[in-house]
């Protein structure tokens, strides 16, 4: 049996494409495309399932047009982890369903079936002993309910998200910052219902983005592979899988990282003190039950997407850090 143990600095990377069956919102069939991406010629028994953030898909994990070193996925596979990064349904190549019935527990339950399909052997051919699910932002609410409710992963990681949110900038942010679908140039070719939303041009750079910890040409890589979210079932995430406390429901080990300077999730009007990860910590703490061993870690600097931004190597070295302290992974 292969090691758990991580291959040291592999220098080649292998990724590639696969399509799943999952459930659809009224339980029709569906399916969820994602790239898994692993040092090349070895087979890790552990996993990483990246799952992305609303107006993303899986490319925020592996950003075409940007330097290869904002790569989550070829970055862990070249430490010899591998990593596996979802279309969530609606989005990218995945079945895109009507916005309306798009909610948290549909998404949920899609992602419980990938982590089946992970441990059975159905994505590369290794059935993997080791599930942790990795949320952004709205995929971090996704993941909490997902552990909470199947308890089927290993451990949870949480990006890009705190339990109180700045209302105000939200509310701003998307009457200035989203529209439909139907309305964007980039996007409108999809066809997608009225209440699929997206952001729009020119505004991924104030929403999640701190700029002096920026390039210009990772936020144009963002914008020119930005995606549309279901606004249904965003409400629901941000209730259910945000606000309230599912994630005390979680009891495995969970790692949670914000940039200092998310507006988003930070700051005065979010009563979150994101300045070290002590006081976030003592801030969520109360969120979580004593199983989940919580971590928490905040990348100087950084704004929403965090794994964009200059200094993301510090973030993922974290990461690696709490998978091996752990998980052993």
């Amino acid at each position: 049996m292969t090691s758990l143990t991580p291959a040291a600095h592999a220098s080649a990377v292998e990724c590639s494409l696969t399509t799943l069956p999952v459930s659809g919102p009224t339980g029709e069939p569906a399916t969820v495309s994602g790239q898994l991406c692993k040092p090349a010629g070895v087979h890790p028994r552990s996993i990483q399932l990246l799952v992305h953030g609303g107006t993303y898909n899986r490319a925020y994990w592996d950003l075409p047009g940007a330097p290869e070193s904002y790569s989550y996925q070829r970055n862990m596979a070249r430490e010899g982890r591998a990593t596996f990064a979802v279309d969530r349904l609606g989005t990218g190549a995945s079945t895109h369903p009507m916005s309306l019935p798009l909610l948290i527990s549909v998404e949920a339950r899609s992602m419980h079936e990938v982590v089946q399909h992970l441990r059975a052997g159905r994505v590369g051919g290794t059935a993997y002993e080791k599930v942790v699910i990795v949320g952004h932002s709205v995929g971090s609410g996704i993941v909490a309910m997902e552990a909470a409710t199947y308890h089927d992963v290993d451990g949870v990681v949480l990006s890009g998200m705190t339990h109180m949110p700045a209302v105000p900038v939200l509310t701003l942010g998307a009457a200035l910052g989203l529209q439909p679908v139907f309305l964007d140039d980039l996007l409108a070719k999809l066809g997608s219902d009225p209440l699929y939303f997206t952001t729009r041009p020119g505004a991924r750079a104030g929403l999640f983005y701190a700029m002096d910890d920026a390039e210009q040409l990772v936020v144009n890589a963002d914008e020119l592979t930005k995606d549309q979210v279901s606004v249904p079932g965003m409400g629901t995430v941000a209730v259910f899988g945000i606000v309230l406390p599912t994630t005390y429901g979680i009891d495995v080990p969970v790692f949670q990282a914000v940039g200092t300077d998310d507006v988003l999730f930070c700051g005065l009007l979010a009563l979150r003190d994101c300045s070290s990860a002590a006081s976030l910590r003592a801030q969520e703490a109360p969120y979580y039950r004593p199983e989940a061993q919580l971590e928490t870690y905040v990348l100087p600097g950084a704004g929403h997407s965090l794994a964009l931004h200059r200094n993301a190597e510090d973030y993922r070295d974290a990461t690696r850090a709490w998978l091996s302290s752990k998980l052993a992974m």
